[in-house]
């Protein structure tokens, strides 16, 4: 199959959430099963053309927004394993300092004029390039009017005659919601297309509805999520609509790439290590605890956390255990950014107990790595988890998750304190289980070493690699396929 990938995000260029490191690793996967995939994505100030090579093509294109015709020029360069990856570059738009917002999280006033420019010149630039995709994956709001576009204005465009459309849901709290007097006519959509199964969603223009009402299928990121979003609690207002084309939901899980996040190999770390040669691990976090300026005890329970600011993930939670464990012999360490209250009450807690937390507020990926590595447990109390990649990623070191029951937290770690196969801690929020009664029980478990040596083995035997989930998405483009033929046929 022609795949092509159109995003906001991807790493190794631009990353803000995990989205990035979907798009930025599935492709692979897709190309070692024979695809052609390529990948497209605006070319933000940020992203350095020399570091990576970019090559500008000889086309110089132009779209409509609105009653305005902007120019965009192509670049290009190669991802590993030579898949294309193409940037749409545009000064207005995209030549920016922030990547959705400004320092504050303030985001840019024009983004919904920005999204609507970077997905139409998406679909000329594929037609420049003479790319013909069977699929074009689109991926959360920036994209969703993508889809609406194929079965809209381009539904006679016989370069897309063949082509379906799949529309990936990574966070639905992120919709893309507008006032639709001004959205419509920028986009360049007819009225007629704004009614209550299209485009229209309670009196706005929802760029998340019109992906999810014209998309051949449409996925999200595990299988617990997929039915959370069906529900009133977890659907942002969307769930009415998901429920309409539940048939055509799909639930796949994240996986991560192995060969990157794996510490017998990864040069971030004091020392390599694994299941067999454990030892080292206490070297890591023995390296740890010096750089946070800790005494270095390997019998102190060290917690980790590597996470965005945010009320969804849970620092109240983390905030309140980190208050109510002081009695016990606990350091925790925490590495994020984002927002301001969140960070300021964390540093006021490192102020009042130096001795017990660290706080790191700029993310750093090596030191992200070597806190994977080095403590014992990593913290990852979200709200909501469409997936989840950091408690996959302290499976692979070792490190054991506690996590709350929701979304890819759930389809991933099973609580130890309940199945001896168990591979971390499991607290249910919305049962009224409590965070701090499940850190005392893995610190329990920590100081039982026959026990701890159990839950980190079967830490280690967990595999959510990305050659599983890969098989998920090519029966779902395959149905897709089907799909769009069928619709072809009845047109």
């Amino acid at each position: 199959m022609n795949i092509l990938m159109i995003s906001s995000e991807c790493v190794p260029y631009v990353k803000v959430g995990g989205l990035a490191d979907v798009v930025g690793t599935l492709p692979k996967y897709l190309k070692k099963q024979g695809h052609d995939v390529r990948i497209i994505i605006p070319k933000y100030r940020s992203i350095d053309g020399v570091k990576y090579n970019l090559e500008t093509l000889p086309y110089r294109l132009k779209v409509r927004v609105g009653k305005e015709q902007e120019s965009f020029r192509i670049k290009t360069c190669l991802l590993d394993d030579n898949i294309p990856v193409y940037f749409i570059e545009n000064m207005r738009y995209f030549n920016r300092l922030g990547i959705y917002g400004d320092d504050s999280g303030i985001g840019y006033g024009d983004n919904r004029e920005r999204y609507i420019f970077f997905s139409k010149a998406s679909i000329e630039a594929v037609k420049a390039i003479m790319f013909r995709p069977d699929i074009i994956h689109c991926h959360d709001w920036h994209t969703g009017i993508i889809p609406a576009y194929l079965k809209t204005t381009h539904s006679n465009d016989g370069f897309f005659w063949k082509t379906s459309s799949v529309y990936t849901i990574h966070n639905i709290a992120y919709q893309g919601s507008f006032d639709a007097e001004t959205t419509l006519p920028l986009a360049g959509f007819s009225w007629e297309d704004y009614k209550s199964d299209k485009l229209e969603f309670y009196n706005t223009f929802n760029f998340m509805k019109a992906g999810l009402a014209y998309a051949d299928i449409i996925s999200t990121v595990s299988p617990t999520y997929a039915k959370e979003i069906q529900t009133v609690s977890a659907g942002n207002g969307m769930e009415v609509v998901i429920k309409t084309r539940k048939e055509d939901v799909y639930g796949i899980l994240n996986g991560i790439d192995y060969s990157y996040w794996n510490p017998r190999t990864d040069k971030n770390l004091k020392a390599n290590y694994s299941l067999n040669n454990i030892e080292n691990k206490s070297v890591c976090k023995k390296d740890l605890q010096e750089k946070c300026g800790f005494a270095s005890d390997d019998n102190v329970f060290v917690v980790g956390c590597v996470s965005r600011f945010d009320n969804q993930k849970g620092f109240d939670f983390i905030m309140d255990v980190i208050r109510k464990t002081q009695h016990l012999n606990i350091q925790f360490i925490v590495l994020g950014s984002g927002d301001r209250a969140i960070r300021d009450g964390m540093l006021y807690l490192k102020s009042i107990y130096p001795k017990k937390i660290s706080v790191l507020n700029d993310y750093n990926e090596s030191l992200a790595h070597q806190i994977y590595a080095g403590s014992d447990a990593f913290l990852m109390p979200s709200r909501f988890e469409p997936c989840g990649l950091s408690q996959i990623i302290s499976l692979a070191y070792g490190t054991v998750p506690i996590v709350n029951k929701t979304g890819g937290l759930a389809d991933t770690i099973r609580d130890f304190s309940k199945s001896a196969d168990g591979n971390g801690f499991v607290f249910d929020f919305y049962a009224g289980e409590s965070l701090v009664d499940k850190v005392n029980v893995a610190y329990n478990t920590f100081n039982n070493k026959n026990l701890w040596s159990k839950v980190v083995a079967n830490a280690f035997a967990s595999n959510y690699s990305w050659d599983n989930s890969v098989l998920e998405y090519e029966n779902m483009y395959n149905t897709a396929l089907n799909r769009r033929i069928a619709y072809t046929i009845y047109k």
